[in-house]
């Protein structure tokens, strides 16, 4: 039984949190901004935890559409569900119990939230096969990861203003960029198998493309902290995440799949730069 439940949590890609930390990120961006820098301490929990299901249950259904595609693919093959040692079954059931304990932790918020919760489950129970009809899946995972920001703001004010779509679109953006150098690192592969990316799609313009995004997503950053007032702490994070932007073009300039995996990995820390600029304008300011 112990046995079984590792490979669970390997199917839920516990052991390996940069997704988790990816979907925490803008989340947490728009709770401090919808909570003034302080947001309630239940919706926080609600949304910390609710992160953690939804990320895991997108891992589970994930490799549910891909099992007849990971085994064929050098750094999947030894998934759970790929390797055989976790049923598909299995892993149907365990996609649904995470689906509802994080619906369960919804019902604790306002109706408007539990309503956008019902676009977020649709949105992680699709992505997944997007990549067999589309070049651009990463768009629909950028949706997917960023349907956390307006709904943060539901749950902390009761609305979603016309500045939380600016923030949900900037993680759009922020999203194809850094899930396009993951895709670099399987173009090979995918192009072989059939599988659809922006990075195929992109071609011999795909580092240039992805510089043009991350700029934009600074500019949007900045654009946002200009239109609620954060200072110079706040603009210290855009430096430092500008700088990780110039780090990761060093990373993918040869196009190796293995920087180019370390690339996407070093996001993690852009999405905590920006986090922290704006805590720390909130923290000193009041």
């Amino acid at each position: 039984m112990i046995k079984q439940l590792h490979q669970y949590a390997q199917l839920m890609r516990l052991h390996r949190p940069i997704g988790i930390l990816l979907l925490l990120w803008p989340t947490l961006w728009a709770l401090w901004i919808a909570g003034s820098g302080y947001p309630n301490l239940l919706v926080t929990s609600v949304f910390v935890l609710g992160v953690i299901l939804m990320r895991s249950a997108g891992c589970v259904i994930n490799d549910y559409a891909d099992r007849n595609i990971d085994p064929h693919v050098r750094r999947t093959r030894e998934r759970p569900l790929a390797a055989g040692r976790v049923s598909e079954r299995e892993a149907l059931i365990l996609f649904i119990i995470l689906c509802l304990l994080a619906f369960g932790l919804v019902l604790l918020m306002n109706s408007l939230t539990i309503v956008l919760s019902l676009v977020a489950a649709l949105l992680a129970a699709t992505y997944p096969f997007m990549k067999r009809y589309t070049h651009w899946p990463q768009v629909y995972l950028g949706a997917a990861f960023g349907w956390s920001i307006p709904m943060a703001y539901a749950a902390q004010t009761g609305t979603v203003p016309s500045l939380a779509w600016w923030l949900f679109i900037t993680n759009v953006l922020w999203t194809v960029a850094y899930d396009t150098m993951y895709a670099m690192a399987d173009r090979e592969e995918d192009l072989i198998i059939g599988v659809k990316s922006t990075a195929i799609l992109f071609g011999k313009a795909d580092k240039s493309i992805i510089v043009g995004l991350q700029i934009a997503v600074l500019l949007l950053l900045y654009w946002i902290g200009q239109q609620i007032h954060l200072g110079s702490l706040y603009l210290m994070g855009i430096t430092v995440a500008a700088g990780l932007v110039i780090y990761q073009q060093w990373l993918i300039k040869d196009r190796k799949p293995d920087q180019c995996f370390q690339a996407f990995l070093n996001n993690n820390w852009f999405g905590a730069a920006i986090f922290a600029g704006i805590a720390a304008h909130y923290y000193w300011s009041s």
